[in-house]
Protein backbone atom coordinates (compact mmCIF):
# COMPACT_ATOMS: atom_id res chain seq x y z
CA UNK A 1 0.00 0.00 0.00
CA UNK A 2 1.01 3.61 -0.97
CA UNK A 3 0.89 5.73 1.95
CA UNK A 4 1.20 9.90 2.54
CA UNK A 5 1.49 10.58 6.10
CA UNK A 6 0.60 14.33 6.89
CA UNK A 7 1.53 15.24 10.48
CA UNK A 8 3.44 18.27 12.07
CA UNK A 9 5.10 16.60 14.74
CA UNK A 10 8.55 15.39 12.63
CA UNK A 11 8.90 12.55 15.73
CA UNK A 12 5.51 10.99 15.64
CA UNK A 13 5.63 11.33 11.64
CA UNK A 14 9.03 9.51 11.11
CA UNK A 15 7.91 6.92 13.87
CA UNK A 16 4.92 6.42 11.78
CA UNK A 17 6.42 6.03 9.18
CA UNK A 18 8.86 3.49 10.12
CA UNK A 19 6.19 1.03 11.35
CA UNK A 20 4.44 1.57 8.54
CA UNK A 21 7.20 0.38 6.31
CA UNK A 22 8.43 -2.03 8.41
CA UNK A 23 4.61 -3.70 7.52
CA UNK A 24 6.17 -3.45 4.22
CA UNK A 25 3.82 -0.20 2.98
CA UNK A 26 5.58 2.45 1.07
CA UNK A 27 5.92 6.00 2.30
CA UNK A 28 5.34 7.99 -0.83
CA UNK A 29 4.58 11.44 1.08
CA UNK A 30 5.66 13.22 4.49
CA UNK A 31 3.89 16.87 5.00
CA UNK A 32 4.05 19.05 7.92
CA UNK A 33 1.31 21.11 7.00
CA UNK A 34 -1.81 21.18 5.62
CA UNK A 35 -1.14 23.00 1.67
CA UNK A 36 1.72 20.46 2.13
CA UNK A 37 0.14 17.36 2.34
CA UNK A 38 -2.43 18.43 -0.53
CA UNK A 39 0.50 18.41 -2.93
CA UNK A 40 2.10 15.58 -1.66
CA UNK A 41 -1.45 13.74 -2.25
CA UNK A 42 -1.38 15.33 -5.83
CA UNK A 43 2.21 14.11 -6.45
CA UNK A 44 2.43 10.47 -5.14
CA UNK A 45 -1.30 9.45 -5.96
CA UNK A 46 -1.16 7.40 -3.03
CA UNK A 47 -3.53 4.39 -2.10
CA UNK A 48 -4.02 5.88 1.72
CA UNK A 49 -3.27 8.97 3.70
CA UNK A 50 -3.16 9.16 7.64
CA UNK A 51 -3.85 12.57 8.52
CA UNK A 52 -3.83 14.87 12.04
CA UNK A 53 -6.33 17.27 12.54
CA UNK A 54 -4.37 20.21 13.83
CA UNK A 55 -1.69 20.84 11.43
CA UNK A 56 0.24 24.64 10.46
CA UNK A 57 -0.67 26.68 9.54
CA UNK A 58 -3.51 27.34 11.46
CA UNK A 59 -3.24 24.60 14.14
CA UNK A 60 -6.95 24.17 14.30
CA UNK A 61 -8.76 21.89 12.34
CA UNK A 62 -6.74 22.27 9.18
CA UNK A 63 -5.71 18.70 8.72
CA UNK A 64 -9.59 17.93 8.76
CA UNK A 65 -10.07 20.98 5.83
CA UNK A 66 -7.41 19.40 3.81
CA UNK A 67 -8.47 15.94 4.03
CA UNK A 68 -11.39 17.05 2.26
CA UNK A 69 -9.91 18.87 -0.04
CA UNK A 70 -7.72 15.79 -1.61
CA UNK A 71 -11.15 13.87 -0.72
CA UNK A 72 -12.86 16.27 -3.61
CA UNK A 73 -9.95 15.87 -5.90
CA UNK A 74 -9.38 12.14 -5.34
CA UNK A 75 -12.47 10.25 -4.23
CA UNK A 76 -11.02 6.57 -4.64
CA UNK A 77 -8.48 7.96 -2.05
CA UNK A 78 -8.36 6.12 1.39
CA UNK A 79 -8.22 8.54 4.44
CA UNK A 80 -7.60 7.95 8.07
CA UNK A 81 -7.52 10.96 10.34
CA UNK A 82 -5.03 10.15 13.28
CA UNK A 83 -5.08 12.36 16.25
CA UNK A 84 -5.64 13.56 19.87
CA UNK A 85 -8.67 15.71 19.12
CA UNK A 86 -11.91 15.27 17.87
CA UNK A 87 -13.70 17.32 15.05
CA UNK A 88 -16.87 16.23 13.73
CA UNK A 89 -17.98 18.70 11.22
CA UNK A 90 -15.61 17.55 8.63
CA UNK A 91 -15.54 14.08 9.65
CA UNK A 92 -19.09 13.77 9.05
CA UNK A 93 -19.20 14.41 5.41
CA UNK A 94 -15.94 12.35 4.91
CA UNK A 95 -17.94 9.22 6.50
CA UNK A 96 -20.82 9.42 4.26
CA UNK A 97 -18.05 9.15 1.08
CA UNK A 98 -16.47 6.22 2.69
CA UNK A 99 -13.25 4.92 2.61
CA UNK A 100 -12.91 6.75 5.50
CA UNK A 101 -11.58 5.88 9.27
CA UNK A 102 -11.07 7.98 12.30
CA UNK A 103 -8.80 7.03 15.02
CA UNK A 104 -7.43 8.76 18.45
CA UNK A 105 -3.25 8.56 19.25
CA UNK A 106 -4.36 7.69 23.10
CA UNK A 107 -6.28 4.68 22.12
CA UNK A 108 -4.90 3.18 19.53
CA UNK A 109 -3.45 -0.39 22.01
CA UNK A 110 -2.79 -2.80 19.20
CA UNK A 111 -0.51 -2.41 16.49
CA UNK A 112 -1.84 -4.93 14.61
CA UNK A 113 -5.65 -3.55 14.58
CA UNK A 114 -4.12 -0.32 13.74
CA UNK A 115 -2.75 -1.72 10.45
CA UNK A 116 -5.75 -4.05 9.73
CA UNK A 117 -7.80 -0.18 9.98
CA UNK A 118 -5.47 1.08 7.34
CA UNK A 119 -6.24 -1.64 5.70
CA UNK A 120 -9.80 -2.20 5.90
CA UNK A 121 -9.87 1.80 4.86
CA UNK A 122 -8.18 1.54 2.07
CA UNK A 123 -10.11 -1.39 0.74
CA UNK A 124 -13.32 0.96 0.46
CA UNK A 125 -14.32 0.12 4.48
CA UNK A 126 -14.30 1.89 7.58
CA UNK A 127 -12.57 2.67 10.94
CA UNK A 128 -14.16 4.52 13.34
CA UNK A 129 -13.13 5.15 17.24
CA UNK A 130 -16.28 4.73 19.32
CA UNK A 131 -15.62 8.33 21.52
CA UNK A 132 -15.49 9.88 18.10
CA UNK A 133 -18.79 7.76 17.15
CA UNK A 134 -20.35 8.75 20.28
CA UNK A 135 -19.23 12.96 19.25
CA UNK A 136 -21.09 12.67 16.15
CA UNK A 137 -23.74 11.22 17.53
CA UNK A 138 -24.25 14.39 19.78
CA UNK A 139 -27.81 15.74 19.64
CA UNK A 140 -28.65 13.40 16.88
CA UNK A 141 -30.93 11.28 18.08
CA UNK A 142 -34.56 12.39 17.79
CA UNK A 143 -35.09 10.96 13.86
CA UNK A 144 -34.13 7.47 15.37
CA UNK A 145 -36.30 7.79 18.23
CA UNK A 146 -38.58 4.62 17.10
CA UNK A 147 -34.98 2.18 17.31
CA UNK A 148 -34.81 0.21 20.76
CA UNK A 149 -31.96 0.54 23.10
CA UNK A 150 -30.20 -2.76 20.91
CA UNK A 151 -31.09 -1.66 17.85
CA UNK A 152 -29.29 1.81 18.58
CA UNK A 153 -26.37 -0.30 19.79
CA UNK A 154 -26.17 -2.67 16.88
CA UNK A 155 -26.35 1.17 14.45
CA UNK A 156 -23.37 2.28 16.55
CA UNK A 157 -21.09 -0.63 16.19
CA UNK A 158 -21.90 -0.65 12.30
CA UNK A 159 -20.83 3.23 12.47
CA UNK A 160 -17.60 1.80 13.47
CA UNK A 161 -17.18 -0.50 11.17
CA UNK A 162 -18.04 -3.91 12.36
CA UNK A 163 -19.44 -6.73 10.21
CA UNK A 164 -22.74 -8.61 11.35
CA UNK A 165 -20.28 -11.29 12.67
CA UNK A 166 -18.19 -8.42 14.83
CA UNK A 167 -21.01 -6.93 16.51
CA UNK A 168 -21.78 -9.98 17.16
CA UNK A 169 -19.19 -11.11 19.01
CA UNK A 170 -19.06 -7.60 20.52
CA UNK A 171 -22.53 -8.26 22.39
CA UNK A 172 -22.47 -11.68 22.72
CA UNK A 173 -25.35 -12.39 20.20
CA UNK A 174 -25.96 -15.14 17.39
CA UNK A 175 -25.14 -13.47 14.02
CA UNK A 176 -29.20 -14.14 13.05
CA UNK A 177 -29.72 -12.07 16.32
CA UNK A 178 -27.57 -9.43 14.91
CA UNK A 179 -29.14 -9.67 11.29
CA UNK A 180 -33.10 -9.75 12.82
CA UNK A 181 -31.86 -6.36 14.36
CA UNK A 182 -30.02 -4.72 11.23
CA UNK A 183 -33.49 -5.55 9.18
CA UNK A 184 -35.61 -3.59 11.76
CA UNK A 185 -33.09 -1.41 11.38
CA UNK A 186 -33.48 -0.69 7.71
CA UNK A 187 -37.30 -0.86 8.07
CA UNK A 188 -37.31 1.51 10.77
CA UNK A 189 -35.17 3.93 8.84
CA UNK A 190 -37.23 3.45 5.67
CA UNK A 191 -33.96 1.93 3.58
CA UNK A 192 -35.97 -0.45 0.90
CA UNK A 193 -34.11 -3.77 -0.28
CA UNK A 194 -30.97 -2.77 -1.99
CA UNK A 195 -27.33 -3.46 -2.12
CA UNK A 196 -26.54 -4.26 1.24
CA UNK A 197 -23.17 -2.26 1.44
CA UNK A 198 -25.30 0.50 0.56
CA UNK A 199 -28.33 0.05 3.05
CA UNK A 200 -25.50 0.04 5.84
CA UNK A 201 -23.57 3.50 4.56
CA UNK A 202 -27.14 5.39 4.69
CA UNK A 203 -28.04 4.15 8.16
CA UNK A 204 -25.01 5.00 9.63
CA UNK A 205 -25.24 8.38 7.60
CA UNK A 206 -28.84 8.75 9.11
CA UNK A 207 -27.12 8.02 12.46
CA UNK A 208 -24.41 10.28 12.59
CA UNK A 209 -26.33 12.90 10.73
CA UNK A 210 -29.46 12.38 11.94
Amino acid sequence: MRIVIGEDSALFREGLARLLADAGHEIVGRAGDAPSLVAAVAGARPDLAVIDIRMPPDLTDDGARAARHVRDDFPELGIVLLSQHIETRNAVELVAQGRFGYLLKDRVFDVEDFLDALRRVAAGGSALDPEVVSRMLGAHRDPLASLTARESEVLGLMAEGRTNLGIARRLWLTERTVETHVGSIMAKLGLATGEEHNRRVLAVLAYLTG
